[in-house]
Parts: C-alpha cells; structure tokens; sequence
C-alpha cells in the first residue's frame, strides 16, 4: 500500500476549498469543541484551590468557598467582555487581532506568544489531568502515565487532522456525558444535604474566618484561576459556526459561562460541606465523588467521564491554536507553511507542531499536573488584558452608539485581568511562571526575526536582477557535471539529458575500491568515451566531500557563469524499498544547494517491478 493510500485511509479523502461552508458546526457541536477546555477545568480548579491551604492548615479550607465566588465574579466580567469582542471581530483572532490593531504590532505579538504558549500548555495540563483522574480510579496504571499521555495526544491530533467536523461528531457526545454526569453528582449530593442524610463537615459560612496569610490566599486564588483558562476560545474560533456565525458564538459563550461558573462553585461547595482534602495518588472531584457515591458504578462514571473530558479539552487549542498561527504566518511572523490549509480543510502543520509541543511537556514534567500548572495561567491573563485593552481603544476609535458602556466593560475586564496577572505573577514566579515570563520575549523577538528575513527576501525577489538580463543569460557559459556511482541506464540517461544542455559535459567518480574503478574505466572507454571521467581518490571513503570539492575546483578553474550538478537517481517499485539504499543523491543535492550560481537537479530512473 503507497504512503498516499495509507494517507486516506487514516485522515480521509481530501476535501475541496469550495467544501468549507460545510465544515461549519451548530452552537451545540461548538459547546463541545470549543468549551470542553473551560469546563474541563472544573476537574481541576477546586483542587487547586485547595491544595495551598490544606498545606497550610486543614482550617484554611475554609477560604476556598470566598476564593471561589471572586474567581466566579472574575468569569462573569471576562464573560461580558469576550461577548463584546465577538461583535467587534466577527473573523476571529481574538488577542493577538484585537491588540495588534488598536495596541500596535509589538503587543499583538505578546498577545500572540501568550496564547500559543496557553494552548500548547491546555493540550499538556488536560492530558496529564485526564490520565491523573483515571490513574486515581486505577492505581496500577501510574508508572505507565507519561506514555498513557503521549498516546492521548497523537489520538486527538489524528482526529483533528482528520477535519473539525469529523472531530466534533466524536467530542461531543464525551462532552454532554460529563456535563451530565456532573449534573448527577451535584444534584445527588446537595439532596443528601438537604434531606439530612449527610451531616456537613463545615457550615456554608464561617462566623470567624481563620489567620491565613493575604499571600497563601492570593497563591489559592491565582492557582483557582486556573478555572477561566479556554474562556477566549470561542471569540478566537467565529468561522467554526454556522451562520449566522456571530451570534451562535455569544450564545455559546453564555452556555459555557453558566455551566462553568455553576458547576465551579458547585463542585467547591460541595468539597467544602464533605470535607475534602486533596490526597496523594487522587484528585479532589474522585474523592468528592466516593464521599457521594461510595463504591458504586456511579462513581466510576465520575472519573471516567472526567478523564474523557480533559483529554478532549484538548480539542479547544486544536482548534484554536492551528487558527491562530495561521494568522502570525499570515502576518510573516511565522513560517508560511503554517498558514496553508490541508487536505481536510485543517491546518496540518498546526495541529502536528502543538502536538510535539505537548508531548515534549508531558515528558519533561513526568505528566504531573501539579507542575504544569504554574506554567498555565500566565500567558491566560496576560492575553485577557491586552485583548480588553485593546477593545477599550476600539471602543474609543469608533465611538459607535453606547461606546461609553462598552468602554467601561472593556475596562472593568482589562483592569481585573491585570491585577489577577500581578497576583499571578507575583505567587507563582518561583514556582515555574518564570519560564512563561522569559518565554514570551523569546517569542516575540523569533517572530520578530521570521518577518525581517520574509521583508528581506520579498525585497530582493522584488527588485531587478542583478547583473543579469535575458540576453546575458541565454549566452552564459555553461558546465553540466555528473556524479557517478557507476555504469547503469540511469547514469546514461543522466549523461544524455548533460549532453542536451551544456556542451561541456564531466562526469566525476569517487574511488572506494581501485578493483571496481579499474572495471569502470574499462566500460567507460567502450560506451561513453566522448565524456571525460574524473576518479578522484577518497581515503577516509567519503563520497559527498570529494564531489562537492570537485565541483569547488571545475567552477574555479572554468570561469563559467553556472554550473549544473545532474544527480542519477533509481526510483525503486515500492516506496519502502528506498530505505534499503543510501541516500547519497539526497544528501549530495541538499549539501549543494546552498552554493551561488549552481544548478542542482536529478535524473531519475524508473526501475521495473518485480
């Protein structure tokens, strides 16, 4: 079977560009692939919460309810800013187009190192997560979670490679699951409240909050913040929805907001009134589900679906992150190669980077969500607050009617995001956040460079030849040179078609065994000796090295204006076949290209199948 057989059958057949429109989901379908990074973090977030006060003391646990009801205000202000970005920028783009138009391109670029970095590490955070929760319902697979992890992820990138629609018909029925079966644990377990079956471990509101430190808090909250990461999704990917586009995408982000935000508050509360305490070897939702439950299969649906979900939130940056490349490619701050659609109507060359970004975190940080956490909410808030920055400078170009209102929202949004940056920053810095804050500078400066050498090379392209018009070229002098492995039809083919474009022709053989250059020479003489054949000795049996030296002294001593190197090639009948042989015509081509006024191309020869 060719590699292009193989092709289809894992991603497909191609789709064609006038295909596109059908592409797009319903508000359904885009709840499950474009909110499945926010929601999923309710896995996770209370824990978060918890874990830096139960290490303080078991008392601080009390703080995580007021913790999350500032964290939940927090969403509904981020909620009713993004709702206003989708009206301004119906393309998509979200932070990186709303800063680099209204904050100029250097803040653009920060809002774009920011989210690349955010979603490259939501890939990474929900896969470890997803792999912890069911590491939690089954021990045993532990020592094997780093690799449970990486084939997570080459899984979703398959799927995604495969189109979004695709890829949305199998997330989505994951998706409703767990919000289902969450649904099933809040309800169940605030009735066992209710009804007086289960006595609370601690009031819903203290009388006395305990002495904790404003800096434990301020590191609980900022690592709970971790509950809004995936939030901007849906304002990035407009052209996902069906028409009308803008309007599905506010409605979708009010049904992830509420679901989000209740079952945040919910899942904390119910933590707080069961008691629990993040334990080694379990998550907080796996033990606030056994206090529910017991040992019921209604606790393995928890878990499960949880694990289900956080690998698929994965599909929000799959989604997104090709979408926002594609634009820095665009833009010339990127490799173009990224901004070209593939097969199936996706950017390939997105979704295959973000997948090795994620796998290289996974095993550098062992698949522990906790030590990749410190890492994740950085870029999230800095983008948030360049992104409503930039809307309130819109708002004040435009001026549109209730500019004023929409202003004001932008600003609440810009400053709230900004000072949870500041406590972010300041909790987590030591902790990992460091790397983020050197990383996105870095970024900013390689994508920086990338557009210098496209404008470089776009100005040269554009200009003048340089001493050289048509005249000048068809009269050039001109050498054709051919590497020789020996005596074949390939070769000469490869000397025939030397022959039809220089009258001076040389052909160059590299000497590893004098008895075969000695049996060479004999055949040359007999069937080619109007071409002169140079041996040139090797001692240390290399074979590029003499070439291209060859080439170095045939350019000097000729003075010709080009050279042409002709490379015989066989092209064996399977394609597999090609790995039994040496590549040398592909080392010897790349190994020339880089030289000024030579021509390298090859001369294949097609053998027959046996």
């Amino acid at each position: 079977m060719s590699f292009d057989r193989i092709k289809r059958v894992i991603l497909g057949n191609p789709l064609t560009t006038d295909m596109a429109h059908l592409e797009r989901i319903p508000k359904w379908k885009a709840l499950a692939v474009l909110s499945s990074d926010a929601l999923s973090s309710v896995a996770y977030a209370t824990e978060e919460i918890l874990i830096p006060l139960s290490l303080f003391a078991l008392t601080a646990v009390a703080w995580s309810m007021p913790i999350a009801i500032a964290i939940g205000a927090l969403l509904l202000i981020v909620t009713v800013s993004y709702r206003q970005t989708i009206d301004a920028y119906p393309g998509g783009g979200g932070a990186y187009t709303v800063a680099k138009e209204n904050l100029g391109t250097t803040a653009g670029l920060v809002a774009g190192a920011s989210l690349l970095i955010d979603y490259t590490l939501t890939v990474s955070v929900s896969v470890a997560a997803g792999v912890e929760n069911v590491v939690s319902a089954f021990p045993d697979l532990g020592p094997h979670k780093v690799a449970f992890g990486i084939l997570v992820i080459l899984i979703v990138m398959f799927l995604n490679l495969r189109g979004i629609k695709e890829s949305s018909n199998v997330f989505a029925l994951p998706t409703y699951l767990f919000i289902f079966s969450f649904l099933i644990m809040i309800v169940v377990g605030t009735w066992r409240f209710a009804s007086g079956e289960v006595v609370p471990v601690a009031p819903i509101v203290h009388e006395a909050y305990p002495a904790v430190p404003l800096f434990l808090l301020l590191r609980a909250f900022s690592s709970g913040c971790s509950a809004l990461t995936g939030v901007e999704a849906i304002s990035n990917g407009i052209p996902v929805f069906q028409e009308p586009a803008q309007r599905n995408a506010k409605t979708t982000m009010v049904w992830m907001s509420v679901i989000l935000g209740g079952f945040f508050l919910a899942i904390t509360l119910l933590a707080h009134l069961y008691g629990v305490v993040p334990g080694e070897g379990e998550t907080a939702v796996s033990i606030l589900a056994r206090k529910i439950f017991g040992e019921s299969p209604f606790y393995y649906a928890i878990p499960s679906t949880t694990a289900l979900i956080l690998f698929l939130a994965a599909n929000t940056s799959y989604a997104d992150f090709p979408r926002l490349a594609s634009l820095l490619a665009n833009d010339r701050f990127l490799p173009r190669q990224l901004a070209s659609l593939g097969d199936r109507l996706v950017f390939s060359n997105g979704i295959v980077g973000l997948s090795a970004g994620a796998i290289f975190l996974i095993v550098i940080f062992g698949g522990t969500t906790h030590h990749l956490i410190p890492l994740y909410a950085v870029g999230v808030f800095l983008s948030f607050t360049l992104s409503q920055s930039g809307m309130v400078v819109h708002h004040w170009k435009e001026r549109k009617p209730g500019w004023v209102k929409s202003g004001i929202i932008s600003a609440v949004g810009a400053l709230s995001t900004f000072v949870v940056l500041l406590v972010i920053g300041a909790t987590k810095f030591l902790h990992g956040a460091w790397m983020v804050v050197l990383l996105i500078p870095l970024l900013v400066y390689f994508f920086r460079k990338i557009n210098h050498h496209y404008i470089q090379i776009g100005k040269q392209l554009s200009a003048p030849s340089r001493d050289r018009g048509v005249s000048r070229l068809v009269s050039a002098k001109h050498t054709a040179i051919v590497p020789v492995s020996g005596l074949h039809p390939g070769v000469i083919d490869a000397l025939r078609y030397a022959s039809t474009i220089a009258k001076d022709v040389r052909a160059c053989y590299v000497e590893l065994d004098p008895e075969a250059t000695a049996r060479l020479k004999v055949q040359w003489e007999k069937r080619v000796p109007e071409i002169p054949l140079t041996v040139i000795k090797s001692p240390f049996r290399s074979v590029i090295s003499p070439v291209i030296r060859f080439v170095d002294d045939v350019a000097q001593t000729s003075h010709d204006d080009t050279i042409t190197v002709i490379v015989p090639e066989f092209v064996t009948p399977k394609w597999y076949h090609q790995f039994l042989h040496n590549q040398t015509a592909l080392v010897l081509r790349a190994a020339l290209r880089s030289r000024e006024n030579t021509i390298v191309t090859s001369v294949r020869y097609h053998l027959e199948e046996y």
